[in-house]
C-alpha cells in the first residue's frame, strides 16, 4: 500500500497571542497532524534559501533522507564532491514544537530572530512544506514573489481592519 503523500496548499495569517503564542492556522495544523501519525508535533527551522522558516509535520524525515540519497547519487554522477554529513546537519536542523488541539505553539527565540519574526505569521504553502513569514521581510522580496506579497498584504489588511473593529467596540462600551 502506497504511504500517503501530505501536501500544503494555500496562505493564512496568525496573530502573536496571550502567553506570547502563535497558532497553526487550522488548514495547515490538520495536514501537520496527519503527517506526524496525528501527533501534535510542528517541525520548524529557518528556510535556506530565504529570509523566512520552513515548517512541515514529522513525515518529512523519511522525504529528507531520500533527498539526501538523490543529492548524492546526482553529485557521484556529475563527479562532484558531496559532504552527507554537512547537507544531514543543515537538513535535520529543524526544531520539534508542540502544539496544542486549538494550534497554539511557542516558538523559541532564536526561531523567531532566523525568521525576523515579530508578531504576525504568515503562511504559504509549497507542497511537501509551507514558509512562514514575517509579512514585512516577505514584502521586500522581489518582483516574482508579488502573487505572494499581494496575498499576505490582503490578509494583514483584513486582520487589522478586524483588530481596528474590536477597539472602536472596545471603546464604545466605557
Amino acid at each position: 500500500m502506497a504511504e500517503a503523500r501530505h501536501s500544503y496548499s494555500g496562505q493564512a495569517l496568525t496573530l502573536l497571542g496571550d502567553k506570547d503564542r502563535f497558532v497553526i492556522p487550522p488548514e495547515f495544523r490538520k495536514i501537520v497532524r496527519a503527517s506526524s501519525d496525528d501527533k501534535r508535533i510542528l517541525c520548524l527551522a529557518k528556510h535556506d534559501r530565504w529570509d523566512c522558516l520552513v515548517g512541515f509535520g514529522l513525515s518529512r524525515q523519511e522525504e529528507l533522507e531520500a533527498q539526501l540519497d538523490r543529492e548524492e547519487d546526482a553529485a557521484l554522477r556529475l563527479g562532484r564532491d558531496y559532504d552527507r554529513e554537512l547537507r544531514s546537519n543543515l537538513l535535520f536542523g529543524f526544531e520539534r514544537i508542540p502544539f496544542d488541539e486549538s494550534g497554539r505553539f511557542t516558538m523559541h527565540d532564536y526561531l523567531r530572530k532566523d525568521g525576523g519574526i515579530e508578531d504576525m505569521l504568515f503562511f504559504r504553502g509549497a507542497g511537501q512544506s509551507f514558509t512562514v513569514w514575517n509579512p514585512a521581510i516577505l514584502d521586500r522580496q522581489g518582483s516574482e514573489w508579488n502573487p505572494v506579497k499581494s496575498s499576505c498584504a490582503g490578509l494583514v489588511k483584513e486582520a487589522e481592519a478586524k483588530s481596528q473593529k474590536k477597539g472602536q467596540k472596545k471603546g464604545a462600551r466605557k
